[in-house]
């Protein structure tokens, strides 16, 4: 018979194993020696330690599931307990039940932690819709349109909800991308709808600009460019396509135009200039007539002089003020020296003057004497009455004397 502290062979080759609770059979050896069959269970011993370790290892450093591990424990259990080894048989149980507590362990932090992230997915994806939502109000087409499309890739991310939760999550989300999609398909509908009317606006605009290139009404046809701009402003943006094809056209009309405008008024101005030489001195040629001396010979010089100047023709606008004022000046003098001469020599004018002229001398003389009856009388308050008056009666005799003189003595 053979035995060690875990295990013993009997006389008729049955190995049995120590335990806690007594002696239990192993199996039956029958093929060499009590020892040789001692260490072949003694080996399937080790190979259970060698598959605890493992398991130990797998469950602590692995992915591996509880379902899978709480098998895997039971395969070994089984073998444990159907006491198919000799060794410490109570050890093994011993580090199962850790191992268990481990997996149970494991499975309660993996349970706390899915219930962790679905919480946390349930969260992101509320406030994935939340944005969706806003976004979907949202008339900044281009970036919210993008910052939907990253929703949706950030939506896909996430762990999925229980059904109902998702689904429900989903379908506002959902939603809010087709109502955005719709609004925004409107709007470049109506954009499409405007840039159409505006191609029509823009080539009726054009086809006039074009009919008007070769006008030489200069003011009114600039005018009319000036209006068409305004209308072509205010039609907004045809389709990318059309939009500078019609303003190259539009444009190179109104350039036509106005080159041949720009030579015209180049030639007028130099033509002007030259007009504006001529009439100043003409002007200078005028002033010389003044002071008037002999108004018949001034007279017909400036009729002369401003016979010449209407055939010269237009000057520069901001000169002409100043060269006109110059020959205005010339025919006021002149005007002022014909109503002097016709004041000089009118017999009407003249007759008045002298009436009443001889009526003041007559109003004086009659003064005098009452003042030197008044005085002899030895009323001097009423002498001194008529002196003052006669000082009124002979200031206007003077200056009636003086207008007399003008019309020649």
């Amino acid at each position: 018979m053979s035995s060690d502290p875990w295990g013993r062979v009997d006389e008729t080759g049955t190995v049995y194993v120590r335990t806690a609770e007594g002696e239990k059979v192993v199996g039956s050896w029958q093929a060499g020696t009590p020892e040789e069959a001692l260490a072949y269970f003694e080996r399937k011993y080790e190979g259970l330690v060698v598959e605890i370790g493992l398991l130990e290892k797998r469950v602590k450093t692995t992915d591996l599931s509880a379902k899978d591990a709480t098998a895997a424990i039971e395969h070994i259990r089984q073998q444990i307990d159907e006491h198919h080894a000799v060794g410490d048989l109570a050890a093994l149980a011993t580090r199962l039940d850790k191992l268990v507590e481990t997996v149970d362990s494991r499975r309660e932090e993996r349970r706390a932690q899915k219930a962790k992230q679905t919480d946390e997915a349930r969260s992101a994806k509320e406030k994935l819709v939340t944005e969706a939502e806003e976004l979907a109000q949202s008339e900044q087409w281009r970036s919210a349109g993008e910052r939907l499309r990253a929703l949706v890739d950030t939506w896909k991310g996430l762990p999925r909800l229980d059904r109902k939760s998702d689904d429900e999550l989903w379908h506002r989300f959902s939603h809010a991308r087709s109502a955005f999609s719709k609004r925004r398909k409107a709007h470049f509908a109506s954009l499409d709808a405007q840039r159409e009317d505006a191609r029509k606006t823009k080539e009726r605009l054009v086809a006039e600009a074009e009919s008007l290139s070769n006008s030489t009404d200069w003011g009114t046809t600039a005018a009319r460019y000036r209006d068409l701009m305004t209308e072509w402003k205010a039609a907004g943006r045809a389709q990318r396509e059309h939009e500078d094809d019609l303003w190259n056209r539009f444009r190179g009309a109104q350039d036509v135009f106005f080159a041949a405008r720009g030579e015209v008024f180049a030639e007028r101005d130099a033509e002007q200039t030259e007009n504006l030489k001529l009439k100043e001195e003409l002007a200078t040629e005028a002033e010389k007539l003044l002071p008037v001396s002999d108004l018949k010979a001034a007279r017909a010089a400036f009729r002369s002089l401003n016979e010449r100047w209407e055939a010269i023709g237009h000057v520069p606008r901001d000169a002409r003020p100043k060269v006109e004022g110059r020959m205005h000046t010339v025919e006021r003098a002149i005007q002022e020296a014909e109503e002097t001469e016709w004041r000089r020599t009118n017999p009407e004018a003249r007759a008045r003057a002298a009436g009443l002229t001889g009526q003041l001398q007559d109003a004086v003389e009659k003064l005098r004497k009452q003042i030197d009856a008044a005085r002899a009388a030895g009323n001097d308050a009423k002498a001194d009455k008529l002196s003052r008056e006669l000082e009124g009666r002979q200031a206007l005799l003077d200056q009636a004397m003086k207008g007399l003189e003008e019309f020649g003595g």
